[in-house]
């Protein structure tokens, strides 16, 4: 075993501590926290929108590659771009970490992650390909087991942290939150700089890269490649939902699992116990019993890695059903599929970081790497794009797009785009802080909300489903004719609408309530435990904490304008499942007629 591999991998320990801590509560921090770090309340974020931004991040983490893998294949070599994006890395963190003391809250979060992304997506392909490095032809045996160590590694820091981060951001705010994992990039790049001499160099050589890259070799591998990078891009624009819209599902879930209650950003952390588990499972169990029946290569691993990625997405769908139609099913059925995509994440990420490796001419490893950090890049693209264009716009978003009246509110002029007519939306302000909305024709809102609050009293403060709600409102019409729409969307939300002055669903004229039923789990826990979280003390900071406050014997309403989901529910997962199906079926004769040829450093 190479003498330099304890090093790459205490670092890669460390690093991916910081990295999958900041992301594990990134979705939260967004729609729940960052309108809360200036001086006066901001703007909340949608989850849609907060999804969208995450999966943007991810996209440019996994895009940036590029720029580390020419600069350490054609110039720096490997070892000086891996320290020095390091430290990028680094002032990335400590952005994060100080975000909200000064200036815009805002500006820092995108100048720590944009500063994150060069940093991370700098080293990715260089740490990948330099653990290769150090494996000849004589002990090139050894390479799929240190490419599971290494594995091992980037979960054991995971692991770690997705259970640490969301804790501190929950009781100790976003400044200890980021900035824990700040201090262990640092430490990740103090451990990768104490093994400098113990390291295979595997100097740059310029001219042969430009004869590899741009030869008939190099081309010929490359496009050889994209096709299964493309396919694999469909694994990730699915499995990176773990951090985004799963979290979103398992806050309408029981998760109370093992006596333990756990928050929803923490259920992440079973992706890497998992992997920890299935990683010897694999390599020791699974793949000797089935290579004695027929031969297992690795594009039939991934292709079978995508078939399961299929049935966990579906397995979401199924309980995204059981939430809408009122129940509160527990995290167990989650973690079943979890259990599932992490058995793909082995057949799919793990062997095409392997497989990717051993394709590349031997001054290209980096490229490669690159090449295969794109299909990250481009899932997540995916995913992004399905999230922004299915968010309906919210035309108040601005909060002063419209003339300020003496009274300090402002008045939206809303479809017609004239003010004083009856589709008006007014927006009431207070100390800088909106204090109520006034929707057109509220009367009528306001009389189908009394009707299903009242029916929710009579049972329990529980919602009524969408087709027990559908008689209570029938007769009830909004000012320009249409009928109340009212969609339970988990157990305790509903959403109740007016198609809006346009007459057309799913447009930024759309108006209603969003109404939601009391928390009895919350309650009895707010009953036992008088500690306050860091937002509870920031919303007081804030003055905001008498407004926030919501009475728990009874419906809450917020008004919205716009700003709802046009692929709402369910049908958010089942068309994803759908596509991963399509990819799947598709990628079968592409691993038939693929090609494979295999090069090793000497």
């Amino acid at each position: 075993m190479p003498g330099g591999v304890p090093y790459i991998i205490c670092n890669e320990v460390a690093e991916r501590f910081s990295f999958y801590g900041m992301k594990a509560i990134l979705v939260v921090f967004m729609s729940q926290y960052l309108w809360l770090m200036g001086d006066a309340p901001g703007v909340q974020m949608t989850e849609t929108t907060a999804n969208a931004h995450y999966h943007s991040f991810n996209k440019w983490v996994y895009l940036t590659p590029f720029i580390g893998a020419l600069l350490a294949d054609i110039i720096f070599g490997k070892y000086k771009i891996i320290i020095w994006f390091s430290l990028i890395y680094c002032v990335g963190h400590a952005c994060l970490a100080f975000m909200g003391i000064t200036g815009s809250a805002g500006w820092w979060l995108f100048g720590g992650l944009a500063l994150i992304c060069l940093g991370a997506g700098g080293i990715k392909p260089c740490v990948s390909a330099h653990v290769g490095d150090q494996f000849g032809k004589q002990n090139q045996g050894l390479l799929a087991k240190v490419f599971n160590f290494f594995y091992f590694g980037i979960n054991l820091g995971s692991f770690v942290s997705t259970l640490l981060t969301p804790w501190l951001l929950e009781w100790y705010g976003p400044h200890w939150a980021f900035g824990v994992p700040g201090v262990l990039m640092g430490l990740a790049t103090l451990f990768f700089w104490m093994g400098r001499n113990k390291f295979i160099h595997v100097q740059p050589d310029g001219e042969r890269f430009k004869q590899e890259a741009f030869g008939k070799e190099g081309i010929s591998v490359i496009l050889r490649l994209l096709p299964l990078y493309f396919f694999v891009a469909f694994f990730w624009a699915l499995f990176d939902q773990t951090g985004s819209s799963w979290i979103f599902q398992s806050q309408d879930m029981d998760r109370t699992f093992m006596g333990i209650e756990w928050l929803p950003s923490q259920i992440q952390a079973i992706n890497p116990v998992l992997i920890l588990t299935l990683v010897p499972i694999f390599s020791f169990v699974i793949y000797p019993a089935i290579g004695k029946v027929v031969k297992l290569t690795p594009l039939r691993k991934i292709g079978a890695g995508l078939f399961l990625t299929v049935i966990s997405f579906a397995i979401i769908a199924m309980i995204q059903i059981s939430i809408a139609g009122g129940a509160t099913p527990n995290i167990g059925w989650q973690l079943l599929a979890y259990l599932v995509i992490t058995a793909a994440e082995v057949l799919v990420s793990i062997v095409c970081l392997e497989y990717s490796y051993t394709q590349a001419p031997k001054n290209m490893k980096s490229l490669i790497m690159a090449v295969f950090f794109l299909s990250v890049s481009f899932g997540n693209y995916i995913t992004e794009s399905v999230n922004s264009a299915i968010e309906v716009e919210n035309p108040t978003a601005g909060l002063i797009d419209g003339k300020e009246k003496k009274d300090g509110s402002y008045v939206h002029p809303g479809f017609d785009g004239k003010q004083g007519t009856d589709d008006d939306i007014t927006l009431i302000k207070e100390k800088e802080k909106l204090k109520k909305t006034l929707l057109p024709g509220q009367e009528t809102l306001d009389a189908a909300a009394k009707i299903i609050t009242d029916w929710a009293v009579a049972n329990d403060l529980t919602l009524p489903t969408t087709e027990e709600a559908a008689p209570l409102i029938a007769d009830l019409k909004d000012q320009w004719g249409s009928p109340l729409i009212y969609n339970r969307l988990a157990s305790r939300t509903a959403r109740l609408s007016s198609i809006g002055p346009d007459k057309e669903e799913n447009t930024p004229w759309d108006i209603g309530y969003i109404l939601k039923s009391p928390d009895t789990a919350a309650k009895k826990s707010d009953d036992n435990d008088d500690r306050q979280t860091w937002l509870e003390k920031r919303k007081a900071q804030l003055g905001l904490s008498e407004e926030e406050k919501k009475d728990k014997d009874s419906i809450e309403k917020t008004a919205f304008t716009g700003g709802q989901k046009k692929l709402d529910g369910p049908t958010f997962f089942w068309f994803f499942t759908a596509l991963m199906l399509g990819a799947a079926v598709l990628f079968i004769p592409y691993a038939i007629f693929s090609k494979e040829k295999s090069y090793m450093q000497s």
